[in-house]
């Protein structure tokens, strides 16, 4: 397929050929990435190349075999083992074997690297299902409705939020550090209190910040399971 990309030995998958792979329509293989980006679990940042079709100008993303197999994950799974075939035959073709002993060390390399791979799914699958369900939020949420919405007490995520440097404390608030609220995840409201006229400021979770920290949340969860596990 001409969609993959081989520069040297470095290879990505677009979104135009895992569309065709697992028979999606492309913009559904490119909102599902966006989801994913926004929770965080991709490991590179989504990046935009443009191509040409029936003379109109539409674009692509591009992803490394990890990032492309989570999201075949999530779209059908079913079609996993399709693309990690397609990925080793990409990668046979930009490091074909000289000799026969480096064929089989070649063949040897890819059915760990499958096996791997395939582990590496098992891992991603549970945090890809979690921040799947938050998605469809949106407006902005406040702290406690939050805290409802990921089924956790409201001190034990306050815990969490000031350990991972998402909050402080500053003049008896609890404060998004200025690099969430520049991400977009945090909006700050302002207003004045019915009764006492006080003016107040409170930060609020938008969208893109539920799925984020919904993200960061279930990596969490995971790692307190391997723990006592």
């Amino acid at each position: 397929m001409s969609n993959s990309l081989l520069s040297g030995k470095v290879v990505t998958m677009s979104s135009r050929e895992i569309a065709e792979l697992v028979q999606s329509k492309h913009s559904d293989v490119k909102r599902s990435a966006e989801r994913l980006a926004v929770g965080g679990i991709l490991t590179a940042p989504l990046a935009q190349f443009e191509f040409e079709h029936n003379g109109n100008r539409y674009f692509e993303y591009r992803f490394n075999k990890r990032d492309s197999l989570v999201l075949v994950a999530r779209l059908s799974p079913e079609f996993t083992a399709a693309v990690v075939d397609r990925w080793q035959e990409l990668e046979s073709k930009s490091q074909l074997p000289q000799s026969l002993p480096e064929a089989l060390r070649l063949a040897a390399d890819l059915a760990d690297e499958k096996l791997a791979l395939e582990s590496q799914l098992a891992l991603a699958a549970p945090k890809v299902d979690f921040v799947d369900q938050y998605v469809i939020a949106k407006g902005s949420m406040g702290f406690r409705s939050v805290c409802k919405l990921l089924k956790v007490k409201e001190p034990e995520f306050r815990l969490f939020l000031i350990d991972e440097k998402i909050i402080y404390r500053q003049d008896g608030q609890f404060t998004p550090y200025s690099t969430h609220t520049s991400a977009g995840r945090f909006e700050m409201k302002t207003g004045t209190n019915p009764n006492n006229q006080h003016a107040f400021r409170q930060a609020r979770f938008t969208p893109k910040g539920i799925q984020w920290v919904a993200g960061l949340w279930a990596d969490h969860l995971r790692k307190k399971q391997e723990v006592h596990a």
